[in-house]
């Protein structure tokens, strides 16, 4: 059993190894491309971006700048979503048909509701409905996190329901209650089995703040379109801002692919102390 466990782990890091290369390989082609291009093209102006000039420097730092914006927002959107998804996802595992009925029609409705009319609907409709001055940022992250919530509550509800009936039946014999069976032994398994589709979702999200800029939200997309319309340079600073979602995604992709690890490794070892 535990050569077993070991050639599985030792598999798992040459995958990743390999993985981790045919990311530098992509983005080693992806540059060497569009460095070819602003050599055999006069149609391209990489002086808007280019770091060895003055103008090159303030542009970038510009639309660097918004990057802290767009993590923070991810931030608040995903704690928010996931706290009110997971208790959305209680009202899913309920033996009431009312509770379950309010399940199905809080997620089927924001889950279909797209999220860019969603911004529009909260920063527009909101302030009409119940007369407060909403800002951008808060207005945004509302409506991100109403949208996330409905595929969270999803998730979690799919996590419980993978448990084995077995489990319940067994923390019932041996006196736990309801509260203590989901605190202490299906939620730690649900979430482990969940974090996958979590970390997939956090991804989503992060790219999503995009969408934010058209109310005005100073975020990384929001500082590419000013740029843009000041520099009349699109392609080079959009491809920009195209390289600066593609570092935060890999970012965050590798430290749910680590925490997926770890999990799986205690897992492991819980199984072969077994």
């Amino acid at each position: 059993m535990n050569r077993i466990i070991m050639n599985n782990t030792i598999n798992i890091q040459t995958n990743n190894q390999s993985m981790r290369k045919y990311y530098i390989i992509g983005l080693v082609v992806i540059a060497s491309l569009l460095l070819s291009g602003c050599a055999s093209s006069q149609d391209w102006g990489w002086y808007v971006v280019d770091p060895t000039l003055k103008r090159g420097r303030i542009n970038i730092a510009f639309l660097l700048s918004g990057i802290p914006w767009t993590i923070l927002l991810t931030i608040c959107c995903v704690v928010i979503s996931v706290v009110v998804g997971f208790f959305i996802s209680l009202l899913g595992l309920s033996d009431r048909k009312l509770l379950v009925a309010i399940y199905r029609t809080y997620v089927e409705v924001f889950r279909s509701i797209p999220p860019l009319v969603s911004i529009f609907w909260v920063y527009y409709g909101m302030p009409i409905l119940v007369d407060i001055d909403l800002q951008p940022f808060p207005a945004g992250m509302i409506a991100l996190s109403v949208y996330g919530s409905a595929f969270m509550a999803e998730i979690f509800r799919g996590g419980v329901q993978s448990i084995a009936k077995g489990q319940f039946e067994a923390a019932y014999s041996l006196g736990l209650p309801y509260f203590n069976t989901m605190r202490l032994i299906v939620f730690p398994q649900a979430l482990r089995r969940a974090l996958p589709a979590i970390g997939n979702q956090l991804v989503i999200t992060l790219k999503m703040t995009s969408l934010v800029s058209v109310i005005g939200v100073s975020e990384v997309l929001r500082h590419g379109n000013e740029l843009a319309v000041t520099e009349y340079r699109p392609l080079e600073i959009y491809s920009f801002v195209a390289v600066e979602y593609l570092v935060l995604v890999l970012i965050v992709s590798a430290g749910v692919r680590k925490l997926e690890r770890k999990l799986g490794s205690d897992e492991r070892n819980n199984r072969s102390g077994e």
